[in-house]
């Protein structure tokens, strides 16, 4: 079976560390190869990232409400460096201030990111996701040559 590669980090001038060493560890324990960029980091940096490692999804993180700033454009910085279809996860505390998470959500989804994650949501919930929309076939597929999608 695939190992899932994660490119990790929490985004923008955002120092939380906690949360990313959590999802590290949990990650790596759910058999995922995590490339774990740490606190502060650049969109280009999670790109470039991405890139290097062949990874199949980002997972980004924001604890101080500036997420919603800090990620505008990501999807269409990794179409540009060539990572069309890549999955793109946003959880923490994303925006400034109290709204209704349905809002944020569809904020997110609108910049192209696949799944959106409230604060406080328990990480078996985005590896379960991760493990069906990375490992799962789209519609239609044939399945390719080498490919060890089910």
């Amino acid at each position: 079976m695939k190992t899932i590669t994660l490119v990790l980090g929490v985004i923008g001038a955002d120092v939380h560390a906690v949360g990313n060493k959590i999802l590290d560890y949990v990650y790596t324990q759910a058999g995922f190869s995590v490339v774990n960029l740490g606190v502060m980091v650049s969109q280009k940096e999670f790109v470039e990232a991405a890139v290097e490692s062949a990874a199949d999804a980002i997972v980004v993180s924001s604890l101080y409400g500036h997420g919603e700033i800090d990620c505008k454009g990501l999807r269409q910085k990794c179409d540009e460096a060539g990572l069309t279809g890549i999955k793109l996860y946003a959880g923490g505390n994303l925006v400034v201030g109290k709204q209704d998470f349905a809002e944020v959500e569809r904020l997110f989804l609108d910049m192209g990111f696949d799944r959106v994650y409230p604060p406080g949501t328990h990480p078996q919930l985005s590896i379960d996701h991760i493990n069906e929309d990375v490992l799962i076939k789209p519609m239609g597929c044939a399945g390719c040559p080498g490919c060890n999608k089910p």
